[in-house]
């Protein structure tokens, strides 16, 4: 409970709803008593069906005032129970925007802010080129997981679960709107912090990661320098796709076991002989070049700023 509304008005109005209830139930029972006995004196044709049927009417319209107090009493219990002013939701409170004993009016006196901290929600949004290359509109369905970047570089602990995607795409700013939910059991996330969210939609088999400086570029497209038998540096043309971490993903241009050169590569020229090293070895032969070209399972993800 955050605040305590002053109860006697309500109390008093209680104690009238039911006054009002109990009255009804007397007037019911005397109605009833009453159809009873002229039903009797019907029987010995003492009275009229007039009569009789005065009675039995009367003894409904009873019931039905019964019915509107009992309606009262509950409208009458629901008020008392809003003098006690209870936080919606688990969270923090904000100050109090009023002192014990100012007038306040229903409706229109904000009393305090809640902000909930746990679960959390995280808006965001994609641009229709990020969502071009993850297959088009995200849904509830396609998205695997979400991960998060906070302010200062790290990454999340937690994942996260797309619980609203927008049916259309923002005209204005070409995006859709997307929201995300967080348990954030640490309380790390805070309401209205920046962060940067990462849509996983998926897994690419069959394809490599190459570090991104081992990937060139030149009038015909990208390319990497690759070891041949003979221990020189050959230009591979490459077809390369999203980021993953600090890796290109290769689609097309590399085969398993080959070894990508990814140091060195202002001095490197097409036919030029090198020493490939493991990548332990690079500070004790800085001339050489690095075995690099493992083969994994990249996640296709698109990366975008929260709204």
């Amino acid at each position: 409970m955050l605040f305590q509304i002053d109860p006697v008005p309500y109390q008093i109005a209680l104690a009238q709803a039911k006054a009002q209830q109990a009255q009804s139930q007397a007037k019911i029972a005397q109605t009833q008593r009453e159809a009873d006995r002229l039903k009797g004196l019907l029987e010995s044709k003492s009275i009229s069906q007039r009569e009789y049927d005065n009675a039995t009417s009367d003894n409904d319209v009873a019931k039905a005032a019964l019915l509107q107090a009992d309606a009262s009493v509950r409208e009458a219990e629901l008020n008392l129970s809003y003098t006690k002013v209870t936080a919606p939701v688990s969270g923090v409170s904000g100050r109090f925007q009023y002192s014990e004993g100012t007038l306040v009016a229903a409706n229109d006196s904000l009393l305090t802010t809640v902000v909930q901290l746990s679960p959390i929600w995280v808006r965001f949004s994609l641009s229709d080129n990020e969502l071009e290359k993850v297959g088009g509109r995200l849904s509830e369905k396609n998205v695997k997981k979400i991960t998060l970047s906070l302010p200062d570089g790290k990454e999340y602990n937690e994942t996260g679960k797309l619980n609203f995607a927008a049916s259309q795409i923002d005209p204005t700013l070409g995006t859709q709107q997307l929201r995300a939910t967080f348990t954030n059991a640490d309380k790390q996330l805070v309401p209205g912090q920046f962060v940067r969210a990462k849509v996983t939609v998926g897994e690419q088999d069959g394809v490599f990661l190459v570090p991104q400086v081992a990937v060139q570029n030149s009038q015909q497209g990208r390319f990497v320098y690759v070891v041949n038998e003979q221990n020189q540096a050959s230009v591979r043309p490459v077809v390369t796709g999203n980021w993953s971490g600090s890796n290109w993903v290769i689609l097309k241009g590399l085969n398993a076991g080959e070894k990508v050169v990814v140091d060195n590569l202002i001095k490197i020229r097409p036919g030029a002989p090198l020493q490939p090293h493991a990548p332990a070895e690079q500070g004790a032969n800085p001339q050489g070049a690095q075995p690099q070209g493992e083969t994994g399972k990249p996640e296709s993800n698109a990366s975008g700023k929260p709204a």
